[in-house]
């Protein structure tokens, strides 16, 4: 085993109620009010769960695929504009991009399956995961696929909104409000990991990628291929985190080593080439303890203001492959101390709760305490604060 790089400490003052809602492969996951009826509820994989009774209620059918759940994320958002939270989901292999319908009030009701519709077909394959961010800023969001191939092209999907005339409201069916364009951002420069922030410093948005960084033009961005740094070759989590931990004014990086042991944060030290714009890097070991920390979250987990780091154990992430594969289920969160530099690794819980492509960190059950929700191959679970 190898040592922790970090302090641990007993967390008596953070426990949570742990309660497992499923069993199945599936490691997608996200929280949105699905019923209107005010509350959080959970989107996972093939099932919902609604706000406060957290019983599974069907959503969609997924294959399965070798150990896998045919599907690498859920994302909520009113893609038909109804007002009602739809599920936006890509997949490993298959070049397709749903978006499955909300029923409405009835249909929730009911229990029906949610309506597939086809949002894109991407023609691209082998997809690490993607994100839905606004990455401009002009307040609409985009679709951003990460390939764990470091040779494939680097692509985004703007959801650009449609005129008022070209959507039907008065239909049952309407279709996507949303227009799909394709936008280049460089043709073949990828791999595992995925990131967006502002690393160069110029107040724009980059995309990070396992092999490198792409700059974000300083005006016309969709209209033009970005620059790439080749700075980088991690196999990193999805996603990484740029924030500035240092507070020294420039963005450092928080990320996994996806697939094999290693938990670190990147020191940026500034350009060290003017004319390439390469960034320098600093690095210093978070956790060497497990393996496969493949998702991770930045939120303020104990209430005192500050961004904690959320992350453990994607278990069975090459379906026990990796090293380290067969330990079992872990999840911690990380506590930062911006005057020693260093983060203390705090336990949620060893042995059942592993982590899959996503982690949901809110305040479920509206007591004022952040809760957590996992989705992986250990089982979807629901972690609440105690009081």
């Amino acid at each position: 085993m190898i040592a922790p790089a970090v302090p641990c400490v007993a967390d008596e003052a953070l426990q949570f109620d742990i309660r497992l809602l499923t069993v199945d492969a599936n490691e997608g996951i996200a929280a949105g009010d699905v019923d209107g009826d005010g509350n959080l509820d959970l989107v996972a994989g093939r099932n919902w769960y609604r706000g406060g009774d957290w019983s599974p209620r069907p959503l969609r059918n997924i294959d399965d695929w070798n150990g896998y759940v045919q599907s690498n994320g859920d994302y909520l958002f009113d893609v038909d504009g109804d007002g009602r939270l739809d599920v936006i989901a890509g997949s490993f292999l298959p070049t397709q991009v749903q978006w499955f319908r909300n029923p409405g009030e009835e249909g929730l009701r009911l229990g029906k399956q949610w309506q597939a519709n086809l949002l894109v077909d991407t023609g691209a394959s082998a997809n690490e995961g993607q994100l839905l961010e606004d990455i401009d800023g002009d307040g609409n969001l985009e679709w951003i696929v990460n390939s764990w191939k470091a040779d494939s092209a680097m692509v985004v999907w703007r959801l650009l909104p449609k005129s008022a005339e070209k959507v039907n409201a008065k239909s049952a069916n309407r279709p996507a409000a949303y227009e799909i364009k394709r936008q280049l951002i460089g043709e073949n420069a990828n791999g595992h990991g995925i990131a967006i922030g502002d690393i160069s410093g110029d107040g724009r948005k980059d995309i990070l990628v396992g092999n490198g960084w792409y700059e974000q033009p300083a005006e016309n961005p969709w209209e033009q291929t970005w620059t790439y740094h080749a700075d980088w070759n991690i196999h990193s989590s999805l996603p990484m985190i740029v924030t500035d931990l240092d507070q020294d004014g420039d963005n450092d990086l928080i990320f996994g080593n996806g697939h094999d042991f290693g938990l670190q944060w990147w020191e940026n030290q500034g350009i060290a080439e003017a004319s390439s714009g390469t960034i320098q890097w600093q690095e210093h070991p978070i956790d060497r303890s497990y393996s496969q920390p493949h998702s991770m979250i930045w939120k303020d987990l104990n209430g005192d203001g500050s961004p904690d780091l959320i992350t453990g154990k994607r278990y069975y992430a090459h379906n026990g492959r990796d090293p380290g594969g067969q330990d079992v289920p872990c999840l911690y969160w990380y506590q930062w101390n911006p005057t020693s530099k260093s983060f203390t690794r705090h336990t949620i819980d060893e042995g059942r709760v592993g982590t899959g492509l996503q982690i949901v960190v809110e305040d479920l059950n509206h007591d004022d305490k952040m809760d957590i929700a996992v989705a992986g191959k250990s089982g979807t679970y629901l972690l609440i604060a105690k009081p």
